[in-house]
């Protein structure tokens, strides 16, 4: 068979592997064209795709887990006895609010709404939201952040007491608790209003975190960064000097819109950027997919990368595993249902659960495919909402139904 027109994934672009390359060799040998898939997928006619949705998501979701001799037994499995594991999580503390509201005027003498409020929500966020959902997972965590000496700190402390968390908490007076509340009117997001103070955290305050670092008995440790004072060139060093012997180390430092570099944390077993803290990071924004996670990953010396590209889903890279031959990257498409409510904190769940199952098989396939799947149920939750086994347990059996038709 000589194809006219050979299409390969968006992740083979650019610096092309070598069975890749040897393939574009032979199809244009007699005349044929290789392209590179932009990472989605369209038809022309729209009307078939509303009546007969394409699944390659799941497709490819099979031949990864065939090509890596999982099955969805072992998926299953790997949720079972994650309450015997012990995870710290250092990092910002968030309060998200959502405000909602009605517009019912405005606009006559200057471009500006008038809206009325209807109703208002809070929820734990940043890496608040990582240790509650450990937590749901039933596995025991420490929380090591800062407060301010306010109502929203005491909002989150009460907050995270209820859900399980154990929290070791420096109130700090003379800053407000980081929140950020969404003005959503008429279902429109028109506005954020933050109340940060990014500054770093004071000498005593940080040899406190430190201290109760370093006393943690943990099979992990994960560093939420969001950059607003805990984490930072001059503090990383102490912090990372303070993990416990043997824990598995993790970082996600979602520092893109702020000076913060994910490389910062160089040296981690699992770092989870998206493509755009990757670009900041490296200062590549011509590179394609694949050679900038190459070059994220052997500039981080990390163990796994996983590397987040929004609706496309992630790729993961890893070193060779044990001879076996195994590919040292492989993609994951998004596992999210079509009704996506709020995408923001997604990333936290994959985070969560990616640790969580990475620390629990030490299979970095199951471990990515599991934080998709955590990550596409909390998009269908307005605000941060905990993501459960069960939860996850029932995306797993209607993924597994739906490979029996595919």
């Amino acid at each position: 068979m000589q194809p006219d027109v050979f299409v390969k994934g968006y992740e083979y672009g650019g610096d092309l592997p070598a069975k890749t390359a040897s393939e574009q060799i032979a199809v244009e040998s007699y005349g044929g064209r290789m392209l590179f898939s932009p990472g989605d997928f369209v038809l022309s006619s729209s009307a078939l795709i509303e009546n007969d949705p394409p699944k390659i998501g799941l497709e490819k979701l099979l031949t990864l887990m065939q090509v890596e001799e999982i099955t969805f037994q072992d998926l299953y499995a790997s949720l079972e006895g994650l309450d015997r594991l012990s995870i710290t999580v250092v990092g910002d503390t968030i309060v998200d609010s959502i405000t909602t509201a009605s517009v019912i005027g405005g606009f006559r003498k200057t471009p500006t709404p008038s809206v009325r409020v209807d109703g208002h929500k809070r929820f734990v966020g940043g890496a608040g939201i990582v240790a509650k959902h450990i937590a749901a997972s039933g596995a025991k965590v420490e929380f090591i952040s800062i407060l301010g000496d306010d109502d929203l700190g005491r909002f989150v402390a009460q907050d995270l007491a209820a859900t399980g968390v154990t929290a070791r908490i420096q109130f700090v007076p003379e800053r407000p608790t980081t929140h950020k509340n969404a003005i959503v009117a008429d279902s429109y997001r028109m506005i954020r209003i933050d109340t940060v103070d990014n500054k770093t955290i004071d000498a005593d305050v940080l040899e406190s975190m430190v201290a109760d670092l370093r006393e943690a008995q943990s099979d992990a440790v994960v560093f939420s960064d969001f950059r607003h004072g805990i984490f930072n060139r001059a503090t990383i060093p102490s912090f990372m000097s303070a993990v416990p012997e043997g824990s598995f180390t993790v970082a996600d430092s979602q520092v893109a819109s702020r000076w913060g570099n994910v490389l910062d944390f160089a040296g981690c077993d699992l770092i989870t950027p998206n493509e755009e803290e990757v670009r900041f990071a490296l200062a590549d924004q011509d590179s394609v997919i694949r050679p900038l996670g190459t070059a994220l990953y052997e500039q981080s010396r990390c163990k796994i990368l996983i590397l987040k590209v929004g609706a496309r889903g992630m790729l993961t890279f890893r070193g060779t595993i044990g001879g076996r031959g195994k590919r040292s990257f492989f993609t994951v498409d998004s596992l999210a249902r079509d009704a996506i409510a709020d995408p923001v904190g997604a990333g936290d769940a994959l985070l969560a659960y990616a640790t969580l199952t990475q620390v629990a098989t030490g299979n970095e396939a199951i471990s990515s495919i599991v934080g998709a799947i955590a990550a596409g149920i909390e998009c269908e939750f307005e605000g941060n909402v905990p993501v459960t086994p069960d939860l996850i347990s029932q995306r797993l059996c209607e993924l597994e139904r739906a490979s029996d038709f595919t």
